[in-house]
């Protein structure tokens, strides 16, 4: 709701700005705006050099804006990434027009950062991101020095888009993502590959002050089956500040190759005053180190802790931190969990090593994506329908049917779930595992509705940096900073906080279940939907959406964790191959909600629209069942994206409890006559449906 320049407004008496300059650039937006262009979308346009001249009469002092824009459903180009034509044209005037010059990039994913970083011409730059309804209010504040800068890089950026792995073969095809860089993302490449380290202008977990902070020599040591660091932090500085501790671990190489740094832990410390000092202690397991043998040169299907030495670093960011005088030695290598193979690639012909090379991948038969025993249906058809809303004759309001047995019963303890399901015809079992009608502010759809049996109506609602609700029902909701922000502050508490406000604003609007948060991995800054997730890395990516989950149902309204999984693209999203090893699935792709799961407990994790090695992510039962629920110990109901190319009773078989935003309840009934879908298969996802409505509480 406030932009930078009003921002500036708010603060009149810190600072002054030219309004014939804003004036210029308001009218040209309107313009724009009033010609077709998107918001978030418009050009650069010159500055008049009039204008400029008055603006040097005016002051010193320039600001810079970059703004950059993208979403759903379609991915950014090296364009975007850069600057245009027009904005660099603009830059270079200005430089030449003013002593000092700031930069403000309002952006919501990594962008370029060559043109700005070894030039003195520029001297300041904030990393704004999208900072929500209060986003410019903010900015202005921290520029002219109300509050010192805190938060550090959630994601490595580097000197050019094609020093990135994933740039390769990002855009190659529509059908399929190979995933080469394997485990190797983000600073795990940069830091690993030899001479990719040349490549990083600002490496993760880096950030800059107003004020200066001394960490004291860590104290690492190995107490039961935890790794523990405690360390000083002190603000050197002169005004007050936040400094961010991190904790890395270096595994040994051994057979399996690793990282050369994994962030394991970290922690932000309060807000110090000039000379105020504050103990930090951190922990991780040891287990945490393990490394997962897809192929078996260690221990197949297995999560392995190499013998060898593993090395701690402590410092501020990936590269500054110093290397801790303990190290653990391993004698032989230790199994800490035994798996089996799931979700193995077929198609995936090769992927990298530590070094830098390549190593060749088995091949399999390639997958019969769209095998259906019925007739298919075409994602044209279906795409953007919405829920059949089913006939109901009068009935006296306070004669209820009485041979029907009602799910308040359940919820009371005096009938068993399996009894009140037992009742349910299958027509009516198939109704429940689809998207229902909105009601009130919803549109999205909802879960539920079979009135007859007292089980309601719980509506979802969109997100994931705000509830979405549209403009026309009347209801102003807040906008939150987007999630990519948040994981810069390394601040779960504070990402608790704001699941908790938004979740309060889900459930006084009668909204049962959010869809949020997002935490697929940042793997390319092409991937038009990265504002919506957290990190290139999985664990600070976890720990954050962690807490906004605990946040969110803190309400007793539930969260919605998704994309699960391998939502890296978004062009052709319904119908492309994520073709990534089993390990990289593990570790890098999966390892977020693997956190979430088992430390947040989340209500409901909403399936991916795309492919992965071959099936369906909706469709995938060793995604579902097999890693979600079996290993992990998932509780909760899964839903699929709104419309999938998936098969409803295919995915009713791998346990994808809803179909969104509506099912096809008589084509689960044509699976059961033809014998390849049973009534307890659909008795088990309508028994997470149902649970799912119970813990609800609107």
């Amino acid at each position: 709701t406030r932009n930078l320049y009003e921002g500036f407004r708010t603060l009149a008496d810190r600072v002054v700005v030219l309004e014939e300059l804003a004036q210029f650039y308001r009218k040209n937006v309107q313009e724009q705006y009033a010609a077709g262009k998107e918001p978030g979308m418009t050009e650069e346009p010159e500055v008049p050099e009039e204008l400029l001249r008055k603006a040097k009469a005016f002051t010193e002092i320039a600001v810079i804006s970059i703004c950059r824009f993208s979403g759903e459903g379609w991915d950014r180009d090296s364009k975007d990434f850069e600057l245009t034509s027009q904005e660099a044209a603009m830059v270079e005037q200005v430089k030449s027009a003013f002593e000092k010059v700031i930069v403000v990039l309002n952006v919501g994913g990594i962008v370029d950062t060559e043109w700005f970083k070894e030039d003195p011409c520029i001297q300041s730059v904030l990393l704004a991101w999208q900072g929500g309804m209060e986003g410019g209010l903010a900015a202005a504040e921290l520029l002219v020095g109300e509050g010192s800068p805190c938060g550090r890089l959630a994601d490595t950026f580097a000197k050019k888009l094609s020093d990135y792995p994933s740039s390769d073969n990002f855009h190659d095809s529509q059908d399929h993502v190979d995933y080469t860089d394997d485990i190797y993302v983000g600073y795990r490449y940069f830091e690993t590959i030899p001479g990719a380290d040349k490549k990083v202008n600002y490496p993760f977990g880096f950030g800059l002050s107003y004020t200066s902070f001394s960490l004291s020599k860590p104290v690492v040591e190995k107490r039961g089956e935890k790794i523990f660091v405690r360390l000083e932090i002190c603000n050197t500085g002169r005004v007050s500040g936040k400094e961010v501790v991190q904790v890395y671990y270096g595994a040994p190489q051994g057979k399996l190759g690793k990282p050369a740094k994994v962030l394991a832990a970290f922690q932000k410390t309060g807000l110090l005053q000039p000379g105020e000092t504050q103990t930090a202690v951190l922990s991780f397991d040891v287990n945490h180190m393990a490394s997962y043998d897809d192929l078996g040169k260690v221990a197949k299907s297995a999560y392995i802790l190499e013998k060898g030495s593993y090395r701690f670093y402590v410092g501020t960011s990936v590269r500054n931190a110093a290397e801790a005088d303990y190290v653990l030695t391993l004698e032989e290598d230790i199994i800490v969990e035994q798996l089996y193979s799931k979700l193995a690639p077929v198609q995936l012909q090769k992927r990298m090593l530590s070094d830098g090379s390549y190593e060749s991948l088995p091949m399999g038969a390639p997958v019969d994506t769209d095998a259906n025993i019925l007739e298919p249906l075409k994602l044209g058809d279906v795409d953007g329908l919405t829920p059949v809303v089913r006939f109901r004759d009068r009935y006296v309001l306070w004669k209820p049917d009485q041979s029907k047995h009602k799910l308040a019963e359940v919820a009371e303890g005096s009938l068993p779930m399996e009894e009140f399901l037992g009742q349910l015809s299958d027509e009516e079992l198939a109704e429940l595992l689809g998207g229902q009608p909105n009601t009130g502010v919803a549109n999205t759809f909802g879960y539920g509705n079979l009135p007859e049996y007292g089980v309601p109506s719980i509506m979802t609602a969109d997100g994931p940096a705000g509830l979405r609700i549209l403009p026309e029902c009347g209801v102003h909701t807040t906008a939150w900073p987007c999630a990519t922000m948040l994981a810069c502050t390394w601040n779960p508490q504070l990402a608790e906080q704001v699941g908790e406000a938004g979740g309060a604003e889900v459930k006084e609007n009668n909204i049962g279940a959010w869809l949020t948060p997002a935490v697929n991995i940042h793997r390319s800054p092409l991937c038009g939907r990265n504002f919506e997730y957290y990190s290139e890395d999985p664990f600070l990516t976890g720990k954050m959406a962690a807490a906004m989950v605990t946040g969110i149902q803190s309400n007793h309204v539930a969260a919605t964790v998704k994309h699960f999984a391998l939502n890296n693209k978004e062009e052709n999203r319904k119908n492309s191959d994520s073709r990534a090893s089993e390990r990289a699935i593990r570790e890098i792709y999966l390892k977020a909600f693997e956190i979430i799961v088992k430390e947040a407990k989340p209500w409901s994790i909403m399936s991916s629209y795309n492919i992965i090695n071959g099936h369906r992510a909706s469709e995938n039962r060793e995604l579902l069942e097999g890693i979600l629920r079996d290993e992990w110990g998932f509780e909760g109901m899964v839903t699929t994206d709104w419309w999938t190319g998936g098969e409803h009773y295919k995915e009713v078989k791998a346990g994808n409890d809803v179909k969104m935003g509506c099912g096809f309840p008589e084509r689960l009934l044509q699976a059961m006559e033809q014998g390849v879908l049973t009534r307890r298969e659909m008795e088990v996802c309508a028994k997470r449906v149902l649970e799912l409505i119970l813990r609800v509480d609107l």
